[in-house]
């Protein structure tokens, strides 16, 4: 049986007098209904015995064996854990009279007025005035104490007993006598504890007898409760008497009262533990995320850190078509992963503040920061790769250009120095003629010019090499070993040239003929025919342009150049002439001419040819030029499309970011209307998904195009990919701290109200800047400093003096708002320094409304504490310091009982058993006082 006796020894003399005023039917005149009498003899008799038996004894007659007094003090001293004076163990009347009234002082020691009852009246054996008695003990010490919902006593056993049987067909209890005629009361109160000891659903309402009986037996076999009432008693009395209801009721109150304390302890201890069992998930969940996205990142950034060159331009293109698969496609879900691990974490930390748990420390390397530090360091490398990307193209593709023209002048330069070591190593001049030697040393000298000529192609053949180099051209060995080659002739060329040249010098001064006509036309001739050697080499010169403005100047050169022809076509008709000049000399003096020109190679049949070559590769030029020039126009078309779209989406994501910006700061109606529109604003966001494809299209079509700048907009696709990331995540906080401020307000109690109240006096404040221009300007800075922070307090009427906050029901007014701040309304300093601690305790100096929301509704809310469960589970143990794996699977749920048992360190006290737990430090350790 469970102790209820021995608390509560402290007077309460005005409480008790009540009830007893109540109960003032114990007149010594008055007769006690026969019908009643029996029942009251039965049930207080069982009663007492219930406790006397606890003490070796019991009572067979209640007005005899209570006339001593012996037995009635030692039923107080059961049933009050007290000791009472020593009896007095003589037989006279005197004896028995000092030791009843021993008795009935203790009982009015505890604030008990005894109604017209005597210890004469007991010693005397009088029935009446001895139930009384016995009535009054069982008020005293097995009703008085009893409390459900603010009733007490007779009112809270009525409530406690309604309140179990609500539930059951056929029982409606109002009263302690009749409501309890057909015993269906009785059975629902031990089915509604003990369902494995009732069948209720087989019981009639019409069989009142055996209703009782099942009943009565039930309690007195399983629940130790003994028998106190004969069911025939109750169905044949019109009234059952109210008393020996309420007793024998009392008892099943304490029966079941320890119980009850066990499964509320319990219900709380599942609470708790579903609280952390639920964010121990959360925090799994988070960390594999985290874990994820790090790994992602991690082995991102080598890719992206990989600068290994490729040899071509094709190469370098499939690079930049990686990347830009890697930003279409890879990326925006780990965005998306980003975004979801902080409004997890956040999440998380306001369900931990909610439920008065320790902040969640993710392990080391994962937190929010963390992920962030990575994630920049990703994004620094995409912009370093995208630049390296683009750097390479470019320097490829002039590599490629400049490959090109080094192997285009090195075959001219190569098919001119053909057979020249031939030539000027022959010995011709040893056998020739005066005239003939002269017109060697003449020919000698030409090529002498033409050799100088080409020295200016030699050293651009050698400079484009060097350039090659420089720009680590993949091929260089064969590019250096031909231009070796080519300098290494052109050195031996030099050498045999002054040879030849001394050589012909020599013989000159024994020759004294020339032909100066000839001489004339090969002085002439060699330059025009370098210069349109040179011309047809520009004519088919390879040319690379980025814009409009350089083919323009490309076309202006060639235009000029076209503008010089008539004066070189003036040349070539009078060099042409000089060889009429010659023929017609030789035919009007009868000369006959042996061969060529002996000063040039150069004939005027090769001078026309190169004419006729150099003309027909003018309309050529002019057809390439054309052709730049279109593609140029075309890309400045490009240009002006992305820019045109690129212009549009930078300030919608503009315009939308102020909007956020304006909705997260002025949000009107109830949380749940906020997320609603907020959620149909991101969905109508999401709907301008179609414009960036758009954008990105254009932006593809620009790098295949090989376009490198845009004047027509200040908009980067990077920076455009940046700001469309931004707002949406922006949009996915701002959901997320609406979900958290309903979390804060379902879980803590906050009514809509107070929401609104509290969010207008955050806005209010957050729109003031302070110092000397403090109400002109307007911040929407989402976040209060600590003196804005402070006159928010003092709106919403909080004495921090006195540490407790005040409402008023109402808002209070700007003008009553400014005019606290203006006549500087202080709160108490280390009041004020303990608040900000507990919204600000990272001290950046600055109040976040989800700081200010927890603060507000810690503070006018309870939550479960570690002394609550610490309380909890000591039910459940039974009053001990420990409690075992048995008694958790008992009294728990499965999974969280194994919860309990895997996570409870040994108990380790004096009183300590096998198989003892701390539940003490396991039930501090859940809101992080200390450690398990």
């Amino acid at each position: 049986m469970v102790d209820y006796h021995a608390a509560n020894n402290q007077s309460s003399a005005g409480g008790v007098q009540t009830y007893m005023e109540q109960e003032n039917d114990w007149d010594r005149d008055l007769l006690l209904d026969p019908a009643w009498e029996k029942q009251q003899r039965k049930t207080f008799t069982a009663w007492c015995n219930s406790h006397l038996r606890k003490a070796g004894t019991q009572i067979e007659n209640i007005e005899e064996d209570f006339r001593d007094g012996l037995k009635l003090m030692l039923l107080l001293e059961v049933i009050s854990g007290e000791r009472l004076p020593k009896p007095e163990r003589g037989k006279m009347r005197v004896h028995k009279i000092n030791n009843v009234n021993k008795a009935l002082d203790f009982i009015a020691s505890k604030g008990v007025k005894l109604v017209s009852i005597g210890a004469e009246e007991i010693v005397d054996g009088n029935a009446k005035m001895t139930l009384g008695m016995i009535w009054t003990i069982i008020l005293r010490f097995a009703i008085q104490d009893i409390s459900v919902e603010e009733t007490s006593a007779k009112e809270g056993l009525l409530l406690w007993c309604q309140r179990k049987t609500a539930p059951y067909k056929n029982v409606n209890v109002q009263n302690f006598h009749i409501s309890w005629k057909d015993g269906l009361a009785f059975n629902a109160l031990i089915h509604r504890h003990r369902p494995d000891l009732i069948d209720y659903d087989s019981l009639r309402k019409d069989d009142p007898v055996t209703n009782l009986n099942n009943a009565f037996e039930v309690a007195e076999k399983h629940l130790d409760i003994p028998k106190m009432l004969d069911a025939e008693d109750i169905v044949n009395t019109a009234r059952p008497d109210e008393k020996a209801i309420m007793t024998y009721v009392s008892s099943f109150y304490h029966a079941f009262s320890g119980a009850q304390k066990a499964e509320t302890a319990a219900n709380r201890i599942c609470k708790v533990l579903a609280v952390n069992q639920e964010n121990e998930q959360m925090m799994e969940d988070y960390e594999k995320l985290a874990s994820d996205l790090l790994e992602w990142i991690r082995r991102t950034i080598p890719w992206l850190e990989n600068r290994t060159q490729e040899k071509t331009v094709n190469d370098m293109q499939a690079k930049q078509e990686d990347f830009r698969d890697y930003r279409c496609v890879h990326k925006p879900p780990k965005v998306q992963e980003k975004c979801q691990l902080e409004i997890s974490f956040n999440t998380l930390q306001t369900k931990l503040r909610l439920s008065n748990r320790p902040a969640f420390m993710p392990s080391e390397g994962r937190m929010v920061s963390d992920i962030n530090g990575a994630w920049h360091t990703l994004e620094g490398a995409e912009k370093g790769y995208e630049e390296w990307i683009l750097s390479e193209i470019r320097r490829l593709e002039r590599l490629e250009h400049l490959a090109e023209k080094f192997h285009q002048k090195a075959a001219i330069h190569e098919s001119w120095t053909d057979g020249k070591e031939a030539m000027l190593t022959q010995k011709d001049y040893e056998t020739s003629t005066l005239s003939e030697v002269k017109a060697l040393l003449r020919k000698h000298e030409a090529f002498e010019s033409d050799l100088a000529a080409h020295q200016d192609r030699v050293e651009q053949i050698a400079a484009i090499a060097q350039e090659l180099n420089e720009l680590d051209y993949y091929d260089s060995a064969s590019v250096n070993a031909r231009c070796q080659k080519i300098c290494d002739q052109w050195d031996v060329l030099g050498a045999l040239t002054q040879s030849r040249k001394e050589s012909l010098e020599r013989t000159e001064k024994q020759l004294e003929s020339i032909d100066e006509l000839y001489l004339e036309y090969a002085k002439r001739a060699a330059p025009f025919n370098n210069w349109m050697e040179g011309a047809m080499e520009d004519l088919q010169d390879m040319f690379i342009v980025h814009n409009i403005e350089e083919i323009q100047g490309l076309i202006t050169a060639h235009e000029q150049f076209k503008s010089t022809l008539s004066e070189a076509n003036k040349e070539r008709e009078a060099i042409q002439s000089i060889q009429a000049e010659v023929q017609k000399i030789a035919q009007s003096n009868g000369i006959k001419l042996s061969g060529a020109n002996p000063y040039t190679t150069i004939t005027p049949e090769s001078i026309d040819s190169k004419w006729e070559k150099a003309m027909a590769m003018v309309p050529l030029r002019d057809n390439a030029l054309q052709e730049e020039l279109n593609k140029q126009n075309s890309n400045d078309t490009l240009r002006a499309k992305f820019a045109t779209q690129a212009n549009a989406v930078g300030a919608y994501i503009q315009d939308k970011m102020e909007e956020i910006g304006r909705i997260s700061i002025e949000m009107n109606g109830t949380l749940e209307d906020q997320l609603t529109n907020l959620k149909e604003y991101q969905t109508n966001i999401m709907s301008y998904m179609p414009e960036i494809n758009k954008l990105e299209g254009f932006h593809q079509l620009i790098q295949e195009a090989l376009i490198f700048d845009n004047q027509y907009t200040s908009y980067t696709m990077e920076h455009l990919r940046v700001g469309w990331e931004q707002l949406l995540t922006t949009i996915a906080r701002t959901i997320n701290e609406v979900e958290n401020q309903i979390l804060t307000r379902d879980a803590k109690g906050i009514s809509q109200e107070q929401l609104y109240e509290y969010r207008a006096s955050f806005n209010h404040f957050d729109k003031t800047l302070t110092g000397g221009e403090r109400g002109t300007k307007r911040d929407h800075s989402g976040a209060l400093m600590a003196e804005e922070f402070k006159a928010c307090l003092i709106s919403l009427g909080y004495d921090v003096e006195n540490d407790k906050q005040k409402r008023s029901g109402q808002m209070v007014s700007d003008d009553f708002r400014a005019l606290l701040i203006s006549t500087g309304n202080s709160l108490g300093d280390s009041e004020f320094a303990r608040i900000m601690g507990i919204v600000d305790p990272n001290g950046s100096g600055a109040v976040t409304f989800q700081a200010f929301i927890d603060f507000m509704s810690t503070e006018t809310t309870d939550t479960d504490t570690a002394d609550q469960v610490i309380a909890s589970f000591k039910i459940l143990a039974a009053d001990k310091n420990y409690i075992t794996a048995e008694e958790l699977r008992r009294e728990l749920p499965p999974d969280q009982a194994e919860y309990c048992i895997a996570r409870m360190a040994p108990y380790a006290g004096p009183d300590a058993v096998p198989g003892a737990l701390d539940y003490m430090s396991f039930s501090t350790a859940l809101y992080g006082e200390s450690d398990l």
